[in-house]
């Protein structure tokens, strides 16, 4: 006798609970950060993008694993907002007991800033290009995540320059004359392990939101295509 397998769903209640955390967290770090300018730049990213994501919840559903990522990386960016990244109580903790030379939360920052975009990436590639099942999908999704880690140093640098030595709590760079490129270094790290450990997983949730055939533009092309999303020639 056989037994019918359903396709995993995505449970209904994951995004509410996500969007809650997120929520909670930036209210609480918002309770008298150290330093209140610092605490905005760094949250900045969440007070535009929760609202986005909830506003596009229906048209735009996220899948499951997004959605904990995008909690997990706002949650890292307030408790950063919050004490100021070179000032992470866990930073200095780390630091003392492994001792370095530096508090590490914002090494961690970076590492996030690469592992999390990775997925927002791969998830749009995904669903609005014909990228899906490509080979090509990966190495665009650590360039584009690169790219956006040096477009944050640029406006850090933009940040130094205006507002001078009070811009020092939001640069975190603790001395180190190197700290950019370890920044970028840190983001490209996270983005291929992200890619690498995550794909898998992350193209079954794709699977499960009926997210290849989500791609309108496929179907309009000259050439048919196959199921990894390559083209084939018509025959003559």
């Amino acid at each position: 006798m056989s037994i019918a397998l359903r396709p995993a769903v995505p449970r209904r209640h994951l995004p509410a609970v996500a969007v809650t955390v997120t929520v909670v967290g930036l209210a609480v770090s918002a309770w008298k950060p150290h330093d209140r300018p610092t605490w905005f730049l760094e949250t900045v990213w969440v007070l535009i993008g929760l609202p986005l994501v909830v506003l596009t919840r229906r048209r735009f559903p996220l899948t499951d694993l997004l959605c904990c990522l995008l909690a997990a990386h706002a949650l890292v960016l307030a408790v950063g907002g919050h004490y100021t990244y070179a000032q992470v109580p866990a930073g200095d903790l780390v630091r003392d007991t492994l001792g370095l030379a530096r508090n590490p939360y914002d090494r961690f920052g970076h590492l996030m800033q690469g592992f999390v975009p990775a997925v927002l990436v791969r998830e749009l590639l995904s669903r609005t290009s014909p990228l899906r099942g490509s080979r090509w999908l990966a190495p665009l999704t650590v360039c584009a995540c690169l790219a956006f880690s040096a477009v944050f140093e640029m406006l850090e640098w933009l940040a130094a320059v205006v507002g001078g030595h009070s811009a020092d709590a939001f640069l975190a760079t603790q001395g180190d004359v190197w700290d950019t490129q370890w920044d970028m270094f840190c983001a490209l790290i996270g983005a291929t392990v992200s890619v690498l450990v995550l794909s898998r997983l992350h193209d079954r949730q794709l699977d499960a939101l009926g997210v290849s055939d989500s791609y309108a533009g496929a179907a309009s092309t000259s050439a048919p295509r196959t199921s990894t999303g390559r083209t084939t020639r018509r025959p003559r």
